[in-house]
């Protein structure tokens, strides 16, 4: 294992968005890059590598924003164009109580409250966009962009093969990154199709479950 890629809401966080700071502090003591991966925005996510104590190794928006630098290049894959279609007829059909969330910030994907029926979204919106539900936000995004085509952007650049990265998270927006990294760990409280995909899904939910995971890693030196 030459690198970490972790997602950070119901991961990195306790139930309700705080950070655990054992999980901090646990991949604090790790001697190897350990790349943020989630469905926030890029702002967010560098502040909270920042915080968190991580290098700057980002994959933001579900795969479709990437930085290696916490000022450095930003690359982009993604329709946002026709994310903002979808969006349309959305509020068409389910009705002016449909809410974007950090569109001022977002480039390649949109974010919604979770205040509507995914499974109805996915009908509207028809094919050509995923509707995502990660536990915290519901995502119009490119269905050809993922956490998991995050990480071979991310790999890439960093001269990293991504069977050399193990991948921690809790949603279902986290499969393609577990399936394309080398060892994937779903933390105790994951959704079920995340934990059946996983090479080890530990006792221990949210962050305690992140702490688990980096000791099992560290001692198995995969």
């Amino acid at each position: 294992m030459k690198a970490i890629a972790i997602d950070i809401d119901g991961t990195l966080t306790h139930k309700d968005r705080s950070i655990d700071c054992r999980a901090v502090e646990c991949l604090r003591s790790l001697d190897i890059p350990i790349v943020l991966a989630t469905g926030n925005v890029l702002c967010f996510a560098r502040a909270a590598a920042k915080l968190i104590g991580t290098g700057g190794q980002i994959i933001a928006e579900n795969g479709g924003v990437v930085s290696l630098e916490y000022d450095g290049r930003e690359y982009y894959d993604g329709d946002i164009d026709a994310c903002e279609r979808a969006f349309d007829a959305l509020m068409e059909h389910l009705g002016a109580h449909i809410q974007k969330l950090d569109s001022e910030y977002r480039k390649t994907e949109i974010a919604l409250r979770r205040n509507f029926d995914a499974a109805d979204a996915r009908q509207i919106v028809g094919e050509d966009i995923d509707v995502v539900d990660s536990g915290y936000a519901i995502h119009l995004k490119s269905k050809d962009v993922d956490k998991g085509t995050g990480l071979f952007r991310i790999a890439d650049l960093m001269g990293i093969e991504t069977g050399d990265f193990a991948a921690i998270g809790d949603s279902e927006n986290d499969l393609q990154l577990l399936a394309a990294a080398g060892f994937g760990v779903a933390v105790g409280n994951a959704h079920p199709a995340l934990a059946a995909a996983a090479d080890l899904v530990t006792a221990g939910e949210y962050g305690a479950g992140v702490v688990e995971a980096a000791r099992y890693l560290a001692s198995c030196k995969i």
